[in-house]
């Protein structure tokens, strides 16, 4: 028992295995083998290395954004003048990521809280009895008003009147805004901080830039109207009923070269407004909200009420950056080479299924152990070696007769090689 125990240790620690080769002599199967390992290093050199950089690793930013609008709007209504500066037509403050531009509106003055009829074609009524209770949006007193025919609400007085949007928008002018955009980027993985005012952008290039995508494609200041022709819109269009829009500032970073050339790029895309670029069929169409300003007239409390058209601008920021590092280089290495043994797998089933000479290769590749082995080498006294040797040889003098057989493959050269 002790001996046993010995010779396995001995075995185990001063013995090495190795894998049986065969090597198989046939154009079309060779040819197979190539043209899969050539795609398969193909894969790993055009798309891992080359288009997916699986030799880098990846990290994205944390960011920060500051906006701020410029620009003095004025509108004539009725003969009233008016001129609109950025604390009235940006919603909401300043320095947001997500603010909306006014840039048309319905206005309603005066009105206070009280008793009035309901607008014609709301709520109408022949009677006191049509009146009774209340709706989801107005408050309804019980009474019918007989000179408009509509029920007495509870409510803001006058109640506003907003079917008709003024056409053309009231704040043209809004084209000729502009917008700073002031990003800061962090990478923490590998500790770099870049800003979107990159290298020869100063305040002298600030104050007379506009950007362009073309000739200015780092200028952070943008006009509205370009803002809006960018993203595939129409200004009065999208002017009158209100929208929105996306800027997208792309961060995508090689930190193997330098810094430097790390740059922002930014990318403008339309998320819904145009009404008669998009489905008619639509319930709601553009982007609206009210905005009452409340005040004290003879100590009664009033409010103007606006309800607001406006474009929605949405800046997003993305980012990628990456830099050479040796873990997933070795991984995309391995796991390469790991593909590769689907040309052996592919292989292997063609040689021992498909050609006619199957049984000859099965033969060549497996070496077959049986319990009657030992019993029929005890029995004709062989050493067991020496009984292998015999039916190996038997079985290749089988492969050499199929071989010669009408049937097989004509010219082979592997019974060539195993006369050898």
């Amino acid at each position: 028992m002790k001996s046993q125990i010995t010779n396995a240790l001995a075995d185990f620690f001063f013995e090495y295995e190795t894998p049986r080769q065969v090597l198989v002599r046939n154009r079309r199967v060779g040819v197979v083998c190539r043209l899969i390992q050539l795609g398969v290093l193909a894969y790993i050199i055009g798309w891992v290395f080359i288009y997916e950089k699986g030799y880098q690793s990846t990290d994205t930013a944390v960011s920060s954004v500051f906006s701020k609008m410029k620009g003095v709007g004025y509108t004539n209504v009725n003969g009233t003048e008016r001129v609109w500066d950025v604390a009235d037509y940006v919603f909401p403050s300043q320095g947001d990521s997500s603010f909306v531009v006014m840039t048309n509106y319905i206005i309603t003055e005066g009105q206070k809280m009280g008793k009035c009829p309901e607008l014609r074609g709301k709520q109408n009524c022949s009677s006191d009895a049509d009146c009774e209770g209340g709706s989801i949006k107005r408050q309804m007193t019980g009474v019918c008003v007989n000179s408009t025919k509509t029920c007495e609400v509870l409510a803001w007085c006058p109640v506003e009147d907003d079917h008709n949007i003024p056409d053309p928008p009231l704040l043209m002018s809004a084209e000729n805004y502009t917008l700073f955009i002031k990003n800061s980027v962090t990478f923490p993985l590998f500790g770099v901080t870049r800003s979107n005012l990159v290298e020869g952008i100063d305040a002298a290039y600030i104050k007379k830039c506009l950007h362009n995508p073309e000739d200015a494609p780092l200028c952070p200041i943008f006009r509205l109207g370009d803002i809006v022709k960018l993203s595939g819109f129409n200004f009065e269009t999208i002017a009158r009923v209100g929208g929105a829009i996306g800027i997208v500032v792309e961060w995508t970073c090689n930190f193997d070269v330098d810094v430097t050339h790390c740059k922002p790029k930014y990318h403008f895309h339309g998320l819904y407004g145009n009404p008669a670029e998009t489905d008619k069929a639509r319930a709601s169409v553009g982007y609206n909200f009210r905005y009452a300003k409340h005040y004290l007239e003879d100590k009664v409390q009033k409010r103007t009420l606006l309800k607001v058209f406006g474009i929605r601008i949405d800046i997003i920021v993305q980012s990628l950056a990456r830099k050479f590092d040796i873990i997933p280089t070795l991984t995309a290495i391995g796991s390469g080479v790991g593909i590769f043994g689907v040309a052996t797998v592919v292989c292997d089933l063609v040689l021992l299924y498909l050609l006619p000479k199957r049984e000859f290769y099965k033969n060549m590749k497996f070496k077959y152990t049986d319990t009657h082995v030992q019993h029929d080498s005890e029995s004709l006294g062989l050493n067991s070696s020496v009984y292998y040797a015999l039916e190996a040889n038997a079985r290749q003098a089988q492969g050499t007769d199929q071989s010669n057989d009408p049937d097989s493959e004509a010219g082979s050269t592997e019974t060539e090689v195993s006369k050898k």
